[in-house]
């Protein structure tokens, strides 16, 4: 029996929610079970900043991936796999608000202001926020041409998230460096449409 692209796009969709839903159960379940190690904090700030760089980098992947297999309904999961960015980043600075400066927003705004990759990080974050909320069909129809530059701002967003998590690192950089090589290929194979948004044609 042959399934419609309907058919495969809502299966696919369940698939992505499961897969990005559960890991976040089971983590936040291991942090108040205390089976995060001896760093629990770190753990779980870590994991969700990741979470939200590898749902990026299958954001972007999602385009020529569609082309390569010729499956163009794997394009209506973008929208789904950009929220997901967007809700792991938001957990990403959450946690980072609540476990670790334990709600100091004084603090928080001192660390923004003093820590480079945190500035470069909060960028990133409020960009992406931008991305969520246009994202809308609402505010897609009314934004007509502008949503698409707008929306091009991901490419940004993945140099920005990439920077960020290599200046976090203090030691062992093989783990943002391989990110860092992911995100260049990816955006290589946008070569192209990536020349014309900066040439504002």
């Amino acid at each position: 029996m042959k399934i419609n692209q309907k058919t495969k796009t809502l299966l696919l969709k369940i698939v992505i929610h499961l897969a990005a839903l559960l890991p976040i159960i089971n983590l936040y379940n291991n942090a108040f079970t205390d089976q995060l190690g001896a760093d629990p904090v770190k753990a779980v700030i870590h994991y969700t900043g990741i979470g939200a760089f590898n749902l990026l980098l299958i954001t972007l992947l999602v385009s020529p991936l569609a082309k390569w297999l010729k499956q163009g309904f794997l394009m209506n999961t973008r929208r789904l796999l950009g929220l997901y960015a967007f809700t792991y980043a938001l957990l990403h600075l959450v946690n980072f608000i609540v476990f670790d400066l334990q709600f100091d927003f004084s603090l928080l705004f001192s660390e923004i202001i003093k820590r480079p990759y945190i500035t470069i990080g909060m960028v990133a974050f409020v960009l992406l926020t931008l991305l969520a909320i246009t994202s809308l069909s609402s505010l897609k129809r009314k934004l007509g041409k502008r949503w698409q530059k707008i929306h091009n701002l991901n490419y940004l967003i993945l140099l920005l998230v990439g920077v960020h998590f290599y200046w976090s690192v203090k030691s062992e950089l093989s783990e943002p460096i391989l990110y860092f090589a992911m995100s260049f290929i990816l955006l290589a194979l946008r070569k192209q449409k990536i020349q014309t948004w900066f040439s504002f044609k």
